[in-house]
């Protein structure tokens, strides 16, 4: 199925490594020029390098926090005109509520909400003025399925869902989208980090972790990173000009509730 987006551009923030980058290998496949983006020049570097032996496209990498200023500034000034933009960045790390601090919180907002909020404000007036753009954020189950350990995580993507879902609503008649992915458990080192934190609470041994991630998942096994990608290019295409506002989960059938 050819999606109708080759020769767009995409600015991909968090896409040098784990669900990001399979986000950039599938639109990359498709033929869409990618700005790459990380915390570490060497990532970034092999990324770029990678997809543009492999699909012919045309990348280019910006180093550093995509929730920064000055990181958007090189973003955007890698790509002024992107039709797709990913929101994606670190997620905050695990902490009991009672033990948060309220430094925890100003990084947490920071980082999932703000700062990706700052950068769909820069390239919103564009997509507007071409009627065409895709804007994707990266979430997490937990917004649906909340645990206190992960509350700087669900917190402040809650926030995020909020103001993304009243924006597609003003967005939609421009061909404008605006969705997120809500991935629960991938073969990322993302879960592998999560493995050492259940470690060091349950007092169990990594592969007694990996086995209890793997048992939670109603599937019995944890997704692919390729499976996410390729969702994330579908909301991308041309044909997916009439989903906006939602919230796809991607769990391996794990979610318990109706809606």
């Amino acid at each position: 199925m050819d999606l109708g987006i080759r020769g767009r551009w995409a600015i991909l923030a968090g896409s040098s490594r784990g669900l990001g980058r399979a986000c950039a290998e599938s639109i990359a496949r498709e033929g869409v020029n990618v700005v790459i983006n990380g915390r570490t020049q060497e990532d970034v570097d092999v990324a770029v390098a990678e997809l543009t032996s492999r699909y012919g496209v045309e990348a280019r990498g910006v180093v550093g926090d995509s929730a920064t200023s000055s990181v958007q500034d090189a973003l955007m000034a890698a790509c002024s005109e992107p039709d797709i933009v990913l929101l994606n960045g670190q997620g905050p790390s695990p902490k009991g509520f009672l033990d948060i601090e309220i430094d925890d919180w100003d990084s947490a907002v920071r980082q999932a909400l703000t700062g990706p909020l700052a950068l769909v404000q820069r390239v919103v007036p564009g997509m507007k003025e071409r009627n065409f753009g895709r804007i994707v954020a990266v979430s997490s189950a937990m917004v649906k399925s909340p645990n206190s350990l992960m509350s700087l995580s669900h917190g402040t993507r809650l926030g995020l869902t909020g103001v993304l879902k009243g924006l597609s609503k003003d967005l939609a008649k421009y061909n404008v989208t605006v969705n997120q992915l809500l991935p629960e458990r991938f073969d990322t080192a993302r879960q592998e980090q999560m493995a050492h934190v259940a470690m060091k609470i349950l007092g169990i041994t990594y592969e007694e972790a990996r086995a209890q991630q793997i048992a939670s998942i109603k599937a019995g096994r944890l997704g692919r990173p390729d499976e996410f990608g390729d969702a994330f290019a579908f909301l991308c295409a041309a044909q997916a000009g009439y989903i906006s506002g939602q919230n796809l989960q991607l769990d391996g059938g794990s979610y318990e509730g109706v809606f």
